[in-house]
């Protein structure tokens, strides 16, 4: 009998998230790695166990409680960043948001001494560096294993609309990619990255997990870099492949917006679980890292070529009744409207190169919008 594979029970639909942020240099603008002076720093902070170091000491990440409301969700975050901006004037550094920092060099990053980033910098050497990319990972509660593998396949078909949305990396060591979010596919470098193979009960997953684990590839699920992956150990569905939003509220839009998703698609299960769901993924996602709104999805059991742009205004109008449970119709209209416009902070980031013609300046302009935004 195939050894079992636990999932711990949550709510469903219950909400949290983790959002990666770039420390910078208050005066040359270009990342700086001052992550172990931060958290030596918040040691006795009441706040010590939301804040955290990543792979480079470049990067923090900052995390959210469970919750129902994003609204209360929000009032959390807002604390949080309260308190990185005293860090800020503390230690003479700034924060922001953005996918990648449009122009340092990722071999000039340090890799943050804990020994599974140092294990990780052993086993992945050039790539651990180049992984100083930053990224919104939204978790949804899920009751059971089922549950969770469903949504982990089905949230699969709206992953073009989740890189539109949260686009904001469109420069990269200097250049611009010509891409919304030039992240999303340089993350691919990463092994065990992409999708998650097509498993079609926890049982098969579960015997994946462990031939993975016992032939050494991994050590446990943070390993697999999906974009989707479930995490039994929180009893949550995970997806990572947002950007890092310029603001709080456009990630907490952004996780409003899953929230109601994954509350339609519970209730009423309306994607069909088959291989058919993986045929176009690739072709879907590269439209919409490249292109943004104006990608084209096609759609994975109809074959209909729509534009990223209508499929999520004709989603926004299939959960708008769940999202109206949720409370979070503040949140889905405020996404909405940045919809209808085509409006994601890769168009910001481009708008401010215009105004300045300058990434240094652009980057002194992300983190005025990251301190200033309510």
């Amino acid at each position: 009998m195939p050894k079992s594979l636990a999932f711990k029970k949550s709510d469903d639909v219950s909400l949290g998230i983790e959002l990666e942020y770039q420390i910078i240099d208050p005066h040359s603008y270009s990342l700086i790695s001052r992550a172990k002076e931060l958290i030596r720093n918040i040691k006795r902070s009441k706040y010590n166990t939301r804040i955290k170091a990543e792979v480079t000491q470049s990067m923090i990440e900052i995390n959210s409680s469970i919750h129902r409301s994003p609204n209360e969700m929000y009032q959390e975050l807002l604390s949080l960043q309260d308190f990185l901006i005293e860090q800020e004037d503390e230690l003479h550094i700034i924060f922001c948001g953005g996918g990648t920092h449009p122009f340092n060099k990722w071999s000039f990053q340090k890799i943050f001494p804990s020994p599974r980033y140092r294990n990780l910098a052993m086993k992945h050497r050039f790539l651990s560096k180049h992984a100083t990319m930053f990224g919104l990972h939204i978790h949804i509660g899920c009751r059971d294993k089922e549950n969770a593998l469903y949504l982990t396949h089905a949230f699969t078909r709206y992953v073009p609309q989740l890189i539109a949305i949260c686009a904001s990396s469109p420069f990269y060591q200097g250049v611009d990619t010509g891409f919304n979010s030039a992240r999303t596919s340089l993350f691919n470098i990463m092994p065990l990255s992409g999708v998650i193979p097509f498993f079609k009960t926890w049982d098969e997953f579960a015997k994946y997990f462990y031939l993975m684990k016992n032939e050494g590839i991994i050590h446990n699920m943070k390993d697999f870099y999906w974009d989707i992956r479930p995490k039994p150990e929180f009893g949550t569905v995970e997806i990572r492949v947002c950007d890092t939003p310029l603001t709080i509220k456009h990630a907490v839009n952004m996780a409003a917006y899953v929230q109601a998703l994954a509350f339609y698609l519970l209730d009423k299960k309306p994607i069909e679980i088959t291989e058919t769901l993986y045929y176009f993924y690739s072709h879907n996602r590269f439209q919409a890292s490249r292109y943004g709104y104006d990608g084209t999805f096609i759609h994975p059991t109809t074959f209909e070529h729509i534009s990223i742009h209508d499929d999520i205004l004709s989603t926004i109008k299939l959960i708008e009744h769940y999202a109206n449970q949720l409370n979070s119709m503040y949140h889905l209209s405020s996404l909405m409207d940045d919809v209808i416009h085509k409006k994601n902070d890769s168009v910001i980031l481009r708008q401010l190169v215009k105004q300045h013609a300058s990434l240094v300046k652009v980057v002194a302009e992300q983190c005025k919008i990251w301190q200033t935004s309510r």
